[in-house]
């Protein structure tokens, strides 16, 4: 037995092997005849001094080494494969991918990404439209826009973005109706149930709190989905606590309206993401400041407004 490790062609194929415990899927998927593979794989056992697949009639099963071997073997040519995919994505100025929350996907990126495609044709914009925080190693990932409390997170770049808040809108149609804060107490209500994980809370109640109002805020219809929320106020179904990334296109451009300028400013909002040192890689770069320039676009609309902060309104 030798200390120095076998070949890597070697370790390849019995982990191929192992994995599909198939010599023959193996040599598929490694594009090796059958006879190629096992040639490695009895390289690798001459190596070990030691059998690590025991020859059935048709199958082959591990050894108590094979067993030992295999996990571990996996584990390594999986981060290999993520660090390669890695490196080739550092190299790569032509492919972005993007991930954020469905809601953040549907309202804010879908609608604007012709302006970028044709601002950078250069660049392949792909999306992730997701709750769960990908991995910018494992899922390949290059940026990620995320909502919430200001952290820090190691190895990560973060950049917050505009001030979030949220305050009544509804259709031109529905203001018509209800055009006062006393008439808004008779109004079909909209819950968007997305951001009841902040504390305080910024829902109805707070509103109508920051407000001096005393209607009753219980009823109305209640989306788990920001986007949802929003597109039931867009179909006349009622008034909705709206967030500013997700309903300042629809106001800034008509088909939305406050006629209330009084909003609850949150403590979170939403940050532009991505790995340390890559914040400056050209599509990256470029696809920030896309971003801030949308943004800016719509600014008016927050300048609009009377902010109340969620921590001054009274409980």
């Amino acid at each position: 037995m030798q200390d120095r490790l076998p070949p890597l062609t070697a370790l390849r194929a019995f982990e191929a092997a192992a994995r599909h415990m198939s010599f023959s899927r193996a040599a598929d998927e490694l594009h090796v005849t059958p006879a190629a593979l096992s040639f490695q794989i009895k390289s690798l056992e001459e190596h070990l001094g030691a059998p690590v697949f025991r020859r059935l009639n048709r199958a082959v099963a591990l050894t108590e080494a094979g067993r030992a071997l295999a996990p571990g073997l996996s584990e390594g040519f999986q981060s290999l494969n993520s660090a390669w995919r890695t490196a080739q994505r550092l190299t790569n100025e032509t492919t972005l991918m993007v991930t954020a929350g469905p809601a953040f996907t549907a309202k804010w990126l879908a609608p604007r990404f012709y302006e970028f495609a044709r601002a950078h044709p250069e660049i392949d914009l792909r999306f992730s439209a997701t709750l769960r925080n990908l991995d910018f190693g494992r899922d390949e990932v290059d940026v990620a826009i995320r909502f919430g409390l200001e952290k820090h997170e190691p190895g990560l770049w973060s950049l917050p973005l505009d001030t979030e808040w949220v305050m009544p809108v509804m259709t031109p149609e529905l203001a018509e109706q209800y055009p006062t804060l006393e008439s808004l107490g008779t109004a079909p209500l909209i819950h968007d149930e997305s951001i009841a994980f902040l504390s305080p809370r910024a829902d109805w109640d707070a509103w109508a709190r920051m407000m001096g109002l005393s209607f009753d805020t219980s009823h109305g219809a209640r989306f788990t989905g920001a986007d949802h929320a929003v597109d039931a106020a867009l179909a006349h179904a009622g008034v909705v606590l709206g967030r500013r990334a997700l309903v300042v296109k629809d106001l800034y451009e008509g088909r939305l309206v406050a006629p209330f300028k009084h909003a609850i400013e949150l403590q979170a909002r939403f940050r532009f993401v991505c790995r340390k040192g890559a914040e400056d890689r050209p599509q990256i770069a470029a696809f920030r400041q896309w971003v801030l320039d949308e943004i800016s676009k719509t600014a008016s609309v927050t300048e609009a407004l009377e902010l109340t902060h969620i921590e001054d309104i009274p409980a």
